[in-house]
């Protein structure tokens, strides 16, 4: 069993983490699981952590490492949480660098990554995606594209999440 993970429950679905033989770069221990995320750190690590030097922070630790970049947090989020997120839970590959979300006080439930064909089972993050493309000068029918664009594998990409406490889903995209 991997260990939990709040905040991204289900990184072997998401490709966060990958079944392998390798030790771990941290405890050296062999446990069938690798980290395959970005990690953030001054010194380059020679292998792949396992998910549970993740969780219980050693990682984070040993090699001073964060996993997301956190920015844009809204104020009423505790700085445990934001803690949580960037140094003991897995970040997730993007095109452009990742970003956890935040809603309601708390941060968002990374759920993975999603194209056109998946939003349409969550309205309320196609709504958000909307919104963030029009904002930046785009006609309705650019943002239309775009989003009608996004695919799941391929680029451009969206990214969902869903929130702790009002179950509202979130998403953003990139592209290279």
């Amino acid at each position: 069993m991997l260990p939990d993970f709040a905040y991204h429950p289900a990184p072997l679905d998401t490709g966060s983490v990958t079944a392998s033989d390798a030790a771990c770069v941290c405890c050296e221990r062999q446990r069938g699981y690798v980290y395959a995320g970005p990690v953030y750190c001054v010194e380059s690590l020679a292998g792949e952590p396992c998910p549970w030097c993740i969780a219980d922070g050693s990682l984070a630790t040993r090699f001073d490492a964060s996993f997301v970049d956190v920015y844009d947090v809204p104020d009423d989020v505790p700085t445990e949480v934001i803690e949580v997120i960037s140094r003991r839970t897995p970040g997730f590959s993007t095109w452009q660098g990742n970003r956890w979300l935040f809603h309601c006080g708390d941060g968002a439930v990374f759920l993975g990554s999603v194209g056109a064909a998946e939003l349409v089972a969550h309205p309320d993050a196609r709504e958000m995606l909307r919104f963030e493309n029009s904002t930046g000068g785009w006609s309705s029918g650019q943002v239309d594209e775009f989003l009608g664009a996004l695919d799941k594998d391929g680029n451009p990409t969206g990214y969902l999440f869903r929130c702790r406490n009002c179950g509202i889903h979130m998403a953003y995209a990139d592209y290279t």
